[in-house]
């Protein structure tokens, strides 16, 4: 098992539950589990583990949401995205522990940043692109940052809101495309061993805590205004990004 300390397992339990909200319920909550993740373990292993929850959230998200994907929106992503997880691969292969955590950090902030920016500029009377190459796009550039920092939530996000999904199909529509992605991530990351044995049991014993996110996910999706949630994750999550970075 993981020699963890308290603030440690303190970090592990709250990301666990966030895991949960974010699949069930709020998407805009998983940006901060990467950077938090990222202080409490290696970097490396720490990718690893949040794959693990992830996917353990994937299950409770698509059980709950089983009926409210819109299956064409994701298909437009998913080529794209799986050949965005083969380039992430290999970029993983190259870089190091001490390398991967800044790395990790600037990601976040950047995805946060493109966020920041569409929430701005987005109005009724946007014009969204429906092309071919804007869902491509943004598959691709999803794949690679979900394999190398599990942080590619603000893209999928972006994609959704510019398909202007109602809030139920954004979410069932996002926990599928993350469950095929995540599952597909599985071999890739343990070649890198990035999921170890060790893992997979920390993975185990955090079980209890998603499902319990899973279902307060459900329950701020019906009652919490989504906006000013996403404000204080997004604050939230640029301090712990620019932790890691300096």
């Amino acid at each position: 098992m993981l020699d963890l300390n308290f603030f440690s397992w303190i970090i592990v339990l709250l990301c666990a539950t966030l895991v949960g909200v974010a699949k069930t319920g709020i998407p805009g909550a998983s940006i901060l589990i990467v950077p938090l993740m990222a202080t409490a373990l290696p970097a490396g292993t720490s990718l690893g583990f949040v794959l693990g929850i992830l996917i353990a959230g994937d299950l409770f998200a698509i059980i709950y949401h089983r009926r409210n994907a819109q299956w064409h929106y994701m298909l437009h992503l998913l080529p794209a995205a799986i050949v965005g997880i083969v380039c992430g691969y290999f970029i993983l292969g190259k870089v190091s522990e001490q390398e991967l955590r800044p790395i990790i950090g600037v990601i976040v902030l950047v995805m946060l940043g493109v966020q920041y920016w569409h929430t701005r500029h987005e109005t009724d009377d946007t014009n969204v692109p429906t092309a071919w190459w804007f869902a491509a796009g943004l598959g691709f550039i999803a794949g690679i940052i979900s394999m190398v920092a599990n942080a590619a939530g603000p893209i999928m996000i972006i994609y959704l809101l510019a398909m202007r999904l109602p809030k139920i199909e954004f979410v069932g529509t996002a926990a599928w495309f993350f469950f095929i992605v995540n599952w597909i991530k599985v071999p890739f990351s343990a070649k890198l061993d990035l999921m170890t044995v060790e893992t997979i049991k920390l993975n185990l014993m955090m079980v209890p805590f998603i499902a319990f996110g899973a279902l307060l996910g459900i329950i701020l999706l019906k009652r919490v205004p989504q906006k000013g949630f996403n404000v204080i994750v997004q604050i939230l999550a640029v301090v712990a990004a620019v932790k890691l970075v300096f």
